[in-house]
């Protein structure tokens, strides 16, 4: 960031779900403000023509235009904000594509906070390079400062395969899970099962509530925040 200002996003996503919860994101970084909130590609252009915009929070599958098509349309009209673009496909050509429209980071969906938070301090890393590089070393680290070193380290005594299975099992089962469901589900002890679901809480991609009507002490019940 040049002179302190906060880099200005705008977060387009016709979800509304997944909207909020992208604006909750960005809100939650030091260094940016969320100035607007567009569901399609054309309120994303009314936006842009009232309200300065560094960087656009982009999911590709608009319901009106592709997000590599209005990127495309917005280069031509003059606007320059660069382009976080959040996508459920994996399509390496649509990230070469992306490239040359101004794209400098891709999310892939279902992401947690700490995986955007990654890149848009990455993001603000690279903005903040200015002036005349010295050589190829400084454009090298200036380039470097987008890219993600590696995936997030688990707590320890978590693993990255169970995770993937506690995951699936909570976004499938759509009136939520408690641990010991979580615990059958996946053949795991009701106690790991909980360890998991909690770190799932802490990521921001999922949410606890009392379970009552049980005999004896209620049991928390999990369910997935949608559009994560």
């Amino acid at each position: 960031m040049t002179g302190g200002q906060s880099i200005r996003v705008l977060v387009v996503e016709d979800d509304p779900v997944a909207a909020d919860a992208h604006v909750m994101y960005v809100g939650r970084v030091p260094g940016f403000v969320v100035v607007g909130k567009a569901s399609t590609g054309a309120e994303a252009r009314r936006v842009l023509e009232r309200t300065p915009v560094d960087l656009l929070l982009l999911d590709l599958h608009l319901p009106d235009v592709h997000g590599l098509q209005l990127a495309r349309s917005l280069r031509a009209a003059g606007h320059h904000a660069d382009v976080v673009a959040v996508t459920s496909a994996r399509d390496l050509a649509v990230v070469r594509e992306g490239v040359s429209l101004g794209v400098v980071q891709y999310v892939l969906k279902p992401f947690t906070f700490a995986t955007l938070r990654d890149r848009l301090v990455r993001y603000a890393e690279f903005r903040t390079a200015v002036g005349e590089a010295s050589g190829q070393a400084e454009v090298d680290r200036a380039l470097a400062s987008l890219r993600t070193p590696g995936p997030v380290a688990l707590p320890k005594g978590l693993s990255a395969p169970t995770l993937e299975r506690v995951t699936v099992a909570l976004r499938d089962a759509g009136d939520g899970l408690t641990a010991s469901g979580v615990a059958e589900a996946v053949g795991i002890s009701r106690i790991t099962a909980r360890r998991y679901l909690e770190h799932l809480v802490d990521a921001g991609r999922a949410v606890r509530r009392p379970q009552y009507g049980a005999v004896g002490r209620p049991e928390l019940q999990y369910r997935w925040v949608t559009g994560q």
